[in-house]
């Protein structure tokens, strides 16, 4: 499979791509990982290795910097890998050459980012000569079909797999419903037929009064606040967020499973592009949480039409759905956590999620 774990070496980023990677090896297939993303640095190089060796994938990865330069597998057996290979699985598009990898059977292509990618693709020439270079699409945005954007792709629905292992929580929670989010990541909103489609900061200034809603509840947004525009900070404390440098509390592998381990549960918005476009689009991040048994109420998508929602996992449009839900959860904890964590077993298991895109991918 194909990812960026070297380009970001974010703690969210990281567990985003490794679960596909993992996912595979515990299902028993003799998977290797392979980063060609056109991105340069040893430090990125250093970064992956060192995870690779911690999941026992020391022997099964290859990076390729911009200047065509290889690290991990020896040239001999990253050939072999890739010639004897029957899918090579290219996740958000990070595969910086799908070209060069034609002689692998199925080239599938996985969508983490619907609308916008399918936007993209009406603007974007060369985005689009990519994308079609793969046999199958995937895509996060479960309902694409239901939406008026259609780029002419089977695109086939998937979600996020999760090593359920990994995320079982070990200690009771703090008092404080969390997530990571950046303000804004895109310097200009998209427009497709006369409709803007925006991100996280258009949605969560409509939700500003929150905590004063659902007090003594503390609500806490791990905000990026180094790209694109600069967030309100001040009128952001000023309604009550509780505001941290995602930096300093989850950065890395551990802290990141320790924050979303550490939380009462998940309130957080959706972009707005999802929002307005309901393609069912689910947060990897999201899926985390109820699998670490932490409950989440997360803004409606579209996704309520294929999870179970009302116990474990909320979807709100407004103020009052947000506070409402936030209130049952702190009322009802235990049963909402079981509830959380039974949801992550049944949709989110990467065993169940990968088997059925392996088996759709080879079809």
């Amino acid at each position: 499979m194909s990812g960026a774990i070297a380009k970001y070496r974010l703690g969210g980023m990281t567990w985003h791509h490794l679960q596909y990677a993992l996912g595979l090896a515990l299902l028993g297939h003799h998977v290797y990982y392979l980063e060609d993303t056109g991105e340069s640095g040893r430090a990125g190089t250093a970064y992956l290795a060192r995870v690779m060796d911690r999941f026992g994938l020391g022997d099964r990865w290859a990076y390729r910097n911009k200047h065509g330069d290889w690290a991990g597998l020896s040239e001999q057996r990253r050939r072999a890998a890739i010639s004897s290979a029957d899918l090579l699985v290219n996740l958000s598009g990070e595969l910086a050459r799908p070209e060069a990898y034609r002689e692998v059977p199925r080239l599938a292509f996985v969508d983490t980012d619907p609308i916008f990618n399918q936007m993209k693709l009406g603007w974007d020439p060369v985005f689009r000569t990519m994308v079609d270079l793969h046999d199958v699409h995937f895509s996060f945005g479960e309902r694409l079909a239901d939406t008026s954007l259609n780029t002419a792709h089977d695109w086939i629905p998937t979600r996020q797999p999760v090593a359920l292992a990994e995320w079982s929580a070990p200690s009771p929670p703090r008092e404080a419903f969390t997530t990571i989010m950046s303000w804004r990541t895109r310097g200009t909103t998209r427009v497709h037929a006369g409709d803007e489609y925006g991100e996280k900061d258009v949605e969560l200034l409509r939700f500003l009064d929150l905590p004063e809603q659902v007090a003594p509840a503390k609500l806490e947004l791990a905000l990026n606040l180094s790209k694109g525009p600069r967030a309100p900070v001040g009128q952001l404390t000023s309604k009550g967020w509780r505001l941290v440098d995602p930096s300093d509390v989850c950065n890395d592998l551990d802290s990141y499973r320790a924050y979303i381990q550490s939380s009462m549960g998940e309130w957080g918005v959706a972009k707005n592009g999802y929002v307005r476009g309901s393609p069912g689009w689910f947060s990897e991040r999201t899926a985390c949480y109820l699998a670490a048994g932490r409950p989440a109420v997360v803004q409606d998508t579209g996704f309520p039409s294929i999870l179970p929602v009302g116990e474990g996992l909320f979807a709100f449009r407004t103020v009052e759905e947000a506070a409402d839900a936030i209130l049952d959860v702190v009322a009802h904890y235990g049963r909402h956590s079981r509830a959380a964590r039974a949801i992550a077993t049944e949709y989110f298991d990467s065993d169940k999620v990968l088997t059925k895109l392996v088996e759709r991918a080879l079809a």
